[in-house]
């Protein structure tokens, strides 16, 4: 294989299957109505109208289909039909199926026909199809360029801008880099290689990050990602990237599970659950790749990202079971088991964007549980919230990117006994792994907040959608820089954006956002704890 640049446009080069094979794809309505004379550019004179319409009718999407063209250089293939309410209409994940099969070999191109509000999801569906992370010794010399031209269809379908391209070139890099992120191996991708990487998103975008690294760790009160991370020989870290421009009136933090390789501790993991750990970086990864297209599309607001970057390595130095450590929201944690160890750097992490970056709106990203697989499933992010405008809003940006999340139950009042501890403020585990053990980890993290946290705190726990099959799918990237596209300068962003979050801040109400009686209880929760 080859190294392959990635390129968009908004319009079609002429150009000749025999010398650059073209792959179309579309809805089949979308084909159909917008036929031959669309994409004459790419297959005259090989393809005439007659083998192309002829074409169209024998396709039959179940729930794709391709038919080629011209041998194995022009190939048609359509999107399926049918799309169920919790499935993008972009049809995101058929899209990146459809380029693996059917790409071209070499230099080609690939025609996207659809709607101007399905470009930014597809663009990324495109980009996952082609990884950047590789160690094969057999790979071709130089670099091959794949170029991904959009036909726009539709009420809104003058074709795409300069900005719009650019957006959908720094959107393609930032899938591909998270990507390249977690597809790397610990040996190559450890702390100190992390931090490098954060340092160079920075240089791109002017701006020096703030690092916290090993014993500093200790002495500033980070007990929970000093724990973890202690045993490992290259040293945990907190790193931060803040973007402020001028008039920014809110703070916004996201912050980044960085667990670079995750043995489980002293609770060790079977051989078999430990293989592809070192995707436990994932939420770091999409935090750093996300925080890159955001600040390059002009972000208007101010935008931390967070990094809680720890090997959770086995050795005399690991933290142990019994163990009690203090995070630096003060709050103390029985350890019961080293293999919950996400929630324990979170917890640092969103404590110092709340305590030390004063943000009000706080997004946490992380390959957090097992569970959420068996709850949400392969495709689907899950999402635990304080506030169910902006859960509904995760669930929208969702379906517009392509990057879909689905909620879990928010009830601390049920479910944060779990924790419950006769010696600490809390236990790490919970007691009961069948009582919704991914809310349980969302709602670990929330309590160094403080239940009655006045802002908006998300919890986006990705631990399923972040690879597929046996690689990375950069996902989270387009998801919350839709989330948050108020906010962005690029208009194809900001025009699939959640409305009605233009406050961006947390209403004051019972304790439970309005949806029960029990207000007193979540303000209880925070002195139980």
């Amino acid at each position: 294989m080859s190294v392959t640049e990635l390129r968009y446009s908004g319009s079609l080069l002429k150009t000749n299957p025999n010398e650059n094979g073209v792959l179309i794809i579309g809805q089949l309505k979308n084909i159909s109505a917008t036929g031959y004379d669309a994409v004459r550019a790419k297959l005259e004179p090989t393809v005439d109208h007659q083998t192309y319409n002829a074409a169209i009718t024998q396709l039959q999407p179940s729930p794709t289909d391709s038919i080629p063209l011209y041998f194995n250089k022009a190939t048609l293939s359509v999107l399926p039909t049918r799309c169920s309410r919790h499935n993008s209409t972009s049809r995101a994940l058929s899209i990146t199926r459809l380029v693996k099969q059917n790409c071209p070999s070499g230099d080609c191109f690939i025609v996207i026909i659809c709607e101007r509000q399905h470009v930014l999801a597809s663009a990324c569906a495109v980009a996952r199809a082609f990884p950047l992370f590789s160690c094969k010794s057999n790979k071709l010399p130089g670099q091959r360029i794949v170029t991904v031209e959009f036909v726009i269809v539709g009420n809104d379908a003058h074709p795409l801008s300069d900005a719009d391209t650019a957006c959908l070139h720094d959107a393609g890099y930032g899938v591909r880099l998270a990507a390249k992120i977690v597809d790397a191996p610990c040996a190559d991708m450890h702390t100190d290689t992390f931090v490098e990487e954060i340092k160079a998103v920075g240089a791109v975008l002017n701006i020096t990050p703030l690092i916290i690294r090993g014993e500093e760790l200790r002495e500033r009160g980070f007990g929970g990602l000093y724990g973890v991370g202690k045993a490992a020989t290259n040293p945990p870290a907190l790193v931060v990237l803040s973007h402020k421009p001028a008039g920014a009136t809110r703070s916004i933090a996201w912050v980044g599970k960085g667990i670079v390789f995750d043995t489980g501790g002293l609770c060790i993991k079977p051989k078999a659950s430990m293989l592809t750990m070192k995707r436990d970086c994932g939420g770091a990864a999409t935090v750093l790749a996300a925080f890159y297209l955001a600040v390059r599309q002009g972000f208007r607001d101010n935008l931390h990202a967070v990094f809680c970057l720890a090997e959770n390595a086995v050795g005399p130095l690991a933290c142990r079971p019994d163990d009690i450590l203090t995070l630096y929201s003060g709050r103390t944690v029985e350890i019961n088991n080293t293999d919950a160890e996400g929630r324990l750097v979170l917890g640092d992490g969103v404590t110092f964007a709340q305590r030390d970056l004063n943000c009000s709106i706080i997004v946490d990203v992380a390959t957090l549980t097992g569970a959420q697989g068996i709850a949400t499933g392969k495709y689907h992010a899950a999402v635990v919230s304080n506030d169910e405008q902006w859960e509904q809003a995760c669930v929208t940006a969702g379906l517009a990117s392509g990057d879909m999340c689905h909620p879990l139950p928010f009830s601390p009042e049920l479910h944060f006994s779990e924790f419950t501890s006769a010696v600490a403020d809390m236990k790490n585990s919970v007691a009961d792994r069948n009582n919704a053990p991914s809310s349980c980890a969302g709602l670990f993290i929330l309590s160094h907040l403080g239940f009655d946290f006045p802002g908006i705190w998300v919890h986006l726990d990705i631990a399923s959608p972040v690879a597929m099959g046996e690689r990375a799918t950069g996902y989270g990237v387009a998801l919350l820089n839709v989330l948050f596209g108020e906010a962005s300068s690029c208009d194809l962003i900001h025009a699939i954006a959640p409305t009605g979050l233009a406050s961006w801040a947390k209403v004051e109400d019972d304790g439970c956002n309005g949806n029960s009686e029990n207000g007193s209880a979540q303000k209880k929760l925070k002195t139980d704890v």
